[in-house]
């Protein structure tokens, strides 16, 4: 072993949420290492938001020629995936090269470590031969791996998580998907319109079944996939395609397999235990300043408040401002937004009816259907949505709501502010909404809530 080396703060795991606060805590004066054994960047610029964002955009791109027909004139599509896997390869990612993500830390004053960091007791970190004593403590984001079901079968075949859907540079014809969330039915969608026979199994009773039911058929109706629900997958056998045996007695073949059946912090390795931490527990407990311990902060997906972007850039804030002792807001998830990037998009915030009526006594609902407002109207085909609304009627407020639709995810964005302000119903009811916009539909329904 080598000397010991005396720093402010050891970032452990350099995804959105570690390079973010190891960026941002270099940059105010503090001598910080940041260890990722993988990219850094993490998930969603190589292997998520990013990419298969760039992959949504190509398929939304091939659904509206086809709808042209009816609209504007004629036109014949005829899809190519190879410009999808050239701007994955070339433009997202770099060919998988995180230099650029390197240089952007090192350069406000942060030093890399390429490794695994194991933590060996309060403050201590190793990484290979080298230990780190960090005065101010530790911060945890080492994000998420992909669960793998325990299928008689699946283990040793050469199936694919979303890394390697989206570094694919030619697609098969025919694509089994484990999981109707929301990785599973983005994926779906895609491949679909590229012309792949895509078959999604869901355990539950409907895909996306962590949001609203209506958000449920929606997606169910466009994605363009056989989708089975309520059943799984009890074997998988691979003999140059891939069979999966389902719970029902019935089977599905393909020529590949893609699980998306969820996702797991990464903890087990890191040395949890030696800081009193549970190195078993599904993800690391935090309070509001995202303090996971004496001087040990948590940030992004090991905390289990959303596996999204959005969510590990917000919770390093708050662990980037108690560091540095600048005081602010604490962490408030009431209006946590998430978008599934469908086409139609859809775009939810807080709690759904389910859950409102679960935590309130009075919960009202507003509903409309996005074909009936004047936008959906003029837009025509592809104009499947809706509107929805759930408020405390006790309090007069929203504490939930989702918008489906061709710019689901951009309408979401003015009820999260509604449910984060708690902005009162009765003065949204008197907001003067543009006409005629996808968004006016919101006013439509907070008046019929009921």
């Amino acid at each position: 072993m080598g000397d010991v080396r005396n720093v402010d703060v050891v970032v452990i795991g350099l995804g959105v949420g570690g390079e973010e606060a190891a960026g941002r805590l270099a940059a105010a004066g503090l001598d910080v290492v940041g260890v990722e054994h993988n990219l850094v960047g993490g998930e969603c610029p190589y292997w998520g938001c990013i990419p298969t964002k760039m992959m949504v955009r190509a398929g939304s791109a091939l659904a509206e020629a086809r709808r042209i027909p009816g609209l504007a004139g004629s036109a014949t599509v005829e899809p190519d995936w190879a410009p999808v896997a050239r701007r994955v390869r070339d433009e997202a990612t770099a060919d998988w090269n995180d230099k650029v993500a390197v240089d952007r830390l090192t350069g406000k004053g942060g030093k890399f470590v390429r490794g695994r960091a194991t933590i060996t007791g309060p403050g201590s970190v190793r990484v290979g031969d080298e230990e780190y004593a960090a005065s101010r403590g530790l911060v945890i984001a080492t994000g998420t791996v992909a669960v793998i079901p325990p299928i008689d079968g699946l283990a040793g075949t050469p199936y694919w998580t979303n890394r390697e859907a989206v570094e694919a540079s030619a697609l098969p014809a025919s694509l089994i998907i484990l999981g109707g969330g929301a990785i599973g039915c983005e994926f779906g969608q895609v491949f679909a319109r590229f012309g792949v026979e895509v078959t999604i199994i869901e355990g539950s009773e409907r895909i996306l079944a962590m949001e609203e039911p209506e958000s449920s058929e929606v997606a169910a109706a466009v994605i363009g996939a056989t989708v089975r629900t309520g059943v799984r997958a009890t074997k998988v056998t691979h003999d140059g395609a891939f069979t999966v045996e389902l719970s029902d007695g019935s089977s599905v073949t393909g020529e590949k397999l893609l699980v998306a059946t969820g996702r797991a912090a990464r903890l087990g390795d890191l040395g949890l235990e030696n800081i009193g931490l549970d190195p078993s527990a599904r993800f690391v407990t935090t309070d509001d300043r995202m303090r996971a311990g004496d001087r040990v902060w948590a940030v992004g997906d090991v905390t289990g408040n959303g596996n999204f972007t959005h969510m590990a850039m917000y919770e390093a804030d708050i662990a980037v401002r108690d560091i540095l002792g600048q005081g602010g807001p604490g962490a408030d998830y009431r209006a946590r937004p998430r978008v599934t990037f469908l086409d139609p998009e859809i775009g939810a915030v807080g709690l759904t009816a389910a859950q409102a009526s679960a935590q309130f006594e009075q919960v009202q609902v507003g509903y409309v259907p996005l074909s009936s407002t004047s936008r959906g109207f003029v837009h025509g085909p592809g104009n499947e949505g809706f509107i929805k609304v759930v408020a405390d009627a006790g309090r007069g407020v929203l504490v939930g709501a989702t918008t489906a639709g061709p710019a689901g995810g951009e309408m979401i964005g003015a009820l999260a502010v509604a449910v984060h302000a708690e902005v009162p119903i009765s003065t949204l009811l008197s907001q003067i909404w543009a006409y005629p916009t996808f968004h006016r539909g919101i006013g439509d329904a907070l008046k019929s809530l009921a």
